[in-house]
C-alpha cells in the first residue's frame, strides 16, 4: 500500500540550489535511509515530507488518513513543562480520543456519540494509554516524570521526543540522525525496537550498523540523482560500488571519444555544413560529460607530524570527584605512541570529565598526570565551531594554520585539506553562516587536523557528519602516526579504528578491554550468560571457541606489547644521545649500560610475548 509519493520537489535558498526535482514513493512496511554528502539537502526532504517545509516546486501526496510524525535531530521543548506533561501536550491523537470520550461522559443522554467516542476507546486501545507511555519513558530510562526539560541533557530530550514520536502511533515515522545524542545502550534498544516493529521509517543516520541492521532499502542522492537500492547497507555498498566501476568506465570511454572529436573539430575548416554542425553540438555535449568531475576523495596523507618523545601523558592513582559523585579513582595509564583508545559507556559516568584532566582543563583531586615536553593535543569537542559574522570557510581554517607538513618536503595547503574534505574551492569563499550543520562539524574537523597535533582526541565525531565524509575521517586516522582517543556512540567506526576500549562502569571504576566494540558486546554478553551457566567459559568471549584467548589473558598480551613499545622508544633516544659528540667517556660508558639494561628487558618481554602468543593459539 502506498502511503505518499514525492513528485519532483526542489528547494534553493537564494541562488543557492540545494537540489532539483526529486520524485520517489513510500510504501507500507517499508524501511527507508536516505544517504547523501553534507548540504545535500537530505534534513530539508524529510522537514518537507513531514510538512515542516514547503518545496519551490512539486509536492507530496499522501493517502488519505495517513499519519506522520517527525523526530528532529535537536528536538525543541518547552523549558518549563514536565517530562510527563511535555508527553500529554504532544497533539497525540490517543489523548484526542481520551478527551473526547472525557467530553462524552459529561452529556450521558447523548447515547450516539458516548457509543462513538467508546468505540474509539477501544479501537485505539487508549484505556492504558497512561500504563503505555510511562513504560516507554521507563525503556527510554526517562522514570522521572516531574523533570523539567530544562534540566534535561540532550540525550535526555532526544529520548523524550522519541517517545512522543512513538506514542502517535504513525503510519510513517520520520528520524532525522535518530541516534544522535544516544548513549550505546540506548541505540541497541532503539535498533531492536525498530527491527520488532511493523513500522513504515524514512530516516537519514549515519549510524551504519543501525542501517545494515533496520534499513530494508536505501535511497541515495547523489550527483542531484536519485538511486534505489532494495536491501541493507552492505547490498547498498556492493551495488553502489558496482555503479561507480561502471560510471568509470563510461568517462574513459566519453574521454577516449572526446579525444578522438576533438581532432576531428581541429581539422574542420571554418565554413560549416549542416551535418558538421550537428557533429558539433555532438561535441559539446561530449566535452560537458568528459570534463564532469566526480567530488570523492580518499585522504592519503602521509604526516610528518612533530616527533613524538619517549613519554606523551602518564596518569598516577588520579582521581577525581564531583561532591558524592565519583568519577575516577586511584587511575593508572601510560599512554603510548600509536595507542588507539575507545571510550564508552553511559551518559554521566564521566567520560567527558576525563578527557578535561588529560587536556589540563580541569584538575585531578588525587594522583598526578605528567605530560611530555613534545605533546601537542588536537582537541574535537562536542561543543563545535564557533565563527566570526560574516568570515568565510577558508578565512577560518586559515586562522589555525596554513598547511600540513608531510613526509619527503612536501605539504598540503588549508586549500587543499578543505578539497580533500569534502570542500571545493567555490564552498572555500562561501560564508560559514550558509554552511549546513554537517558541513560545519566537517569545517570544525579540519581546523583540528590544520594545527598537526600528534595527540589527538574526538569526542563524539560522527555525529552530524555523513557517511562519505566518516570514510574519508577513517581513513585519516587509520593513517594517522600519533596518539588517538575516540569517545563515540557509532559503533562501526569504534570498530574500525580503535583496538582498544576505556570501558567507564560508572562510581569511578574504569575497565581497560583488549578489542574494538563488537568484540566487548561478544564478551558481555558471554560474561551475562555466565552467570546464569557455568557452563559458559569467559574464553569464548571473541571466536566463540573455548581455545581462544581469555579475557585476562588479552589484557597481558596488550599489557606486554605497550611496555615493548615503552622500550623501543626508550632504546632510540638513547642510541641517538650517542650522536652528540661532546659526550665524556663516563657519559659513554652509562649510556652504553643503561642501553644494554633496556635491550636486555626488551628481549625478555618480547619472549614472553611470542611464547604467551603462541600458547594462546
Amino acid at each position: 500500500m502506498n502511503l505518499l509519493s514525492v513528485e519532483g520537489i526542489s528547494k534553493a535558498y537564494g541562488e543557492r540550489i540545494i537540489f532539483e526535482p526529486l520524485s520517489f514513493g513510500i510504501s507500507k512496511g517499508q524501511k527507508i535511509a536516505l544517504i547523501a554528502k553534507n548540504g545535500s539537502g537530505k534534513t530539508t526532504i524529510l522537514k518537507i515530507i513531514a510538512q515542516q517545509d514547503t518545496p519551490d516546486s512539486g509536492f507530496v501526496n499522501f493517502r488519505k488518513g495517513t499519519q506522520v510524525s517527525y523526530l528532529p535531530q535537536d528536538p525543541v521543548l518547552d523549558p518549563e513543562k514536565t517530562v510527563e506533561e511535555i508527553i500529554l501536550a504532544s497533539g497525540n491523537q490517543t489523548l484526542k480520543i481520551i478527551a473526547a470520550y472525557e467530553k462524552a461522559l459529561q452529556k450521558p443522554e447523548d447515547t450516539d456519540n458516548y457509543q462513538k467516542a467508546f468505540e474509539a476507546m477501544d479501537q485505539h486501545e487508549a484505556w492504558d494509554f497512561e500504563t503505555q507511555y510511562k513504560q516507554l519513558l521507563s525503556k527510554l530510562k526517562l522514570d522521572d516524570l516531574t523533570l523539567k526539560a530544562r534540566a534535561l541533557s540532550g540525550g535526555q530530550k532526544k529520548r523524550l521526543a522519541l517517545c512522543s514520536a512513538l506514542l502517535e502511533k504513525p503510519d510513517l515515522l520520520i528520524l532525522d540522525e535518530p541516534t544522535n545524542h544516544l548513549d550505546l545502550e540506548m541505540i541497541e534498544w532503539l535498533e531492536a525496537y525498530f527491527i520488532k516493529e511493523k513500522l513504515t521509517l524514512l530516516m537519514v543516520t549515519h549510524d551504519r550498523y543501525f542501517l545494515e541492521r533496520v534499513c530494508t532499502e536505501i535511497i541515495e542522492l547523489d550527483e542531484g540523482e536519485l538511486f534505489s537500492y532494495k536491501g541493507s547497507y552492505s547490498y547498498f555498498l556492493e551495488k553502489r560500488a558496482a555503479r561507480m566501476e561502471q560510471l568509470e568506465t563510461e568517462a574513459h570511454k566519453t574521454k577516449r571519444h572526446f579525444t578522438k572529436e576533438l581532432e576531428w573539430m581541429r581539422r574542420q575548416p571554418k565554413a560549416r555544413t549542416t551535418k558538421s554542425k550537428s557533429r558539433i553540438d555532438d561535441f559539446n555535449t561530449i566535452k560537458t560529460k568528459a570534463q564532469q568531475r566526480r567530488n570523492e576523495h580518499k585522504v592519503q596523507l602521509e604526516i610528518n607530524m612533530e616527533r613524538l618523545g619517549s613519554k606523551m601523558i602518564e596518569m598516577h592513582r588520579v582521581s577525581k570527584a564531583f561532591g558524592e559523585k565519583i568519577i575516577l579513582q586511584s587511575f593508572d595509564y601510560n599512554f603510548q605512541r600509536n595507542d588507539r583508545i575507545g571510550i564508552i559507556g553511559n551518559n554521566g559516568t564521566g567520560k567527558s570529565t576525563f578527557l578535561k584532566l588529560l587536556t589540563d582543563t580541569l584538575t585531578p583531586d588525587g594522583g598526578k598526570i605528567i605530560r611530555g615536553e613534545t605533546l601537542k593535543f588536537g582537541y574535537y569537542t562536542q561543543e563545535g565551531i564557533v565563527v566570526k559574522a560574516g568570515q568565510k570557510v577558508i578565512e577560518v581554517i586559515q586562522e589555525f594554520g596554513e598547511y600540513i607538513p608531510l613526509k619527503k618536503g612536501r605539504k598540503i595547503s588549508a586549500q587543499q585539506l578543505l578539497e580533500r574534505f569534502l570542500f571545493d574551492r567555490k564552498k572555500q569563499y562561501d560564508f560559514v553562516e550558509k554552511l549546513s550543520g554537517g558541513e560545519r562539524k566537517r569545517l570544525y574537523l579540519c581546523t583540528v587536523l590544520i594545527q598537526n597535533p600528534n595527540f589527538l582526541i574526538l569526542d563524539e565525531p560522527t555525529n552530524d557528519l555523513d557517511i562519505i565524509t566518516l570514510n574519508i575521517l577513517e581513513n585519516f586516522l587509520l593513517d594517522f602516526p600519533g596518539c588517538l582517543i575516540v569517545v563515540s556512540h557509532d559503533r562501526y567506526f569504534m570498530d574500525k579504528i580503535v583496538d582498544h576500549l576505556f570501558v567507564f562502569r560508572g562510581a569511578g571504576k574504569i575497565e581497560d578491554f583488549p578489542g574494538n566494540y563488537s568484540d566487548f558486546r561478544a564478551y558481555e554478553g558471554l560474561s551475562s550468560e555466565s552467570e546464569t551457566s557455568e557452563k559458559k567459559s569467559k574464553t569464548d568471549w571473541k571466536n566463540n571457541t573455548v581455545n581462544k584467548a581469555s579475557y585476562q589473558d588479552q589484557r597481558l598480551l596488550k599489557k606486554l606489547e605497550k611496555e615493548i613499545a615503552s622500550l623501543e622508544l626508550k632504546k632510540e633516544d638513547l642510541q641517538n644521545q650517542f650522536a652528540n659528540n661532546s659526550l665524556s667517556t663516563e657519559d659513554i660508558k652509562s649510556l652504553s649500560i643503561e642501553l644494554k639494561g633496556i635491550e636486555d628487558d626488551l628481549s625478555t618481554k618480547t619472549d614472553d610475548w611470542f611464547t604467551r602468543s603462541i600458547e594462546l593459539e
